[in-house]
C-alpha cells in the first residue's frame, strides 16, 4: 500500500482526533488505516460494499457484513474547496479541497478525504486518485487518515 511521503501532517493542530466510535462498528477500519490498508465492508451472502460501517448489509440486512482490504486508489466522484473553516483550528489554513471518491474496487462505495497538492489546483470530476496515509503514532490514542491524491 502507499505511504505517506510528507514528514508534516496536512491538517493544522488542534483538531479533535477522529477515534472509532464506542459501538465499535467502525474500529476494523480505523485500525486498517493504522496499519496503512483500506478496508471495506463486504457482504458474503449477497456480495454488497458498503461504506460506512454498519452491523447489517444494507441490501440483504444480514448481520455479518465482513471486512475486505481494497487498493486505495479511486476516482473523483465529487469535490468542493472549502474556503470558510469548519474549525477554529482551522483559522488561517484555508482554502483546502475535500473529495467525495468513488472506489471502482469495492463497488463503486465512495467516502470522504482531502485532496493533497495545491489547494487552488484544478479539480476534473473522474479524475483518478491514489490514497495517502498520514500516521499520527504520538497521538493520545494514535490514528492515521486516508487522504487522496491526484495520480
Amino acid at each position: 500500500m502507499t505511504q505517506s511521503l510528507r514528514t508534516s501532517p496536512y491538517l493544522p493542530a488542534g483538531l479533535p482526533i477522529p477515534v472509532p466510535e464506542p459501538s465499535g462498528v467502525s474500529e476494523p477500519y480505523w485500525s486498517g488505516l493504522r496499519a496503512g490498508r483500506l478496508l471495506v465492508q463486504h457482504c458474503p451472502a449477497c456480495g454488497t460494499w458498503q461504506f460506512g460501517a454498519e452491523w447489517l448489509c444494507h441490501r440483504c440486512h444480514r448481520f455479518d457484513p465482513v471486512w475486505e482490504e481494497v487498493q486505495p486508489t479511486g476516482r473523483i466522484y465529487s469535490w468542493e474547496r472549502v474556503w470558510h473553516p469548519s474549525h477554529p483550528a482551522l483559522n488561517g489554513h484555508g482554502p483546502y479541497l475535500v473529495v467525495l471518491v468513488e472506489l471502482p474496487q469495492a463497488g463503486n462505495v465512495r467516502m470522504v478525504g482531502n485532496l493533497l497538492g495545491d489547494p487552488l489546483q484544478e479539480v476534473v470530476i473522474g479524475t483518478d486518485v491514489l490514497g495517502e496515509f498520514e500516521h499520527h503514532h504520538d497521538a493520545d490514542p494514535p490514528f492515521s487518515l486516508l487522504h487522496w491524491r491526484s495520480r
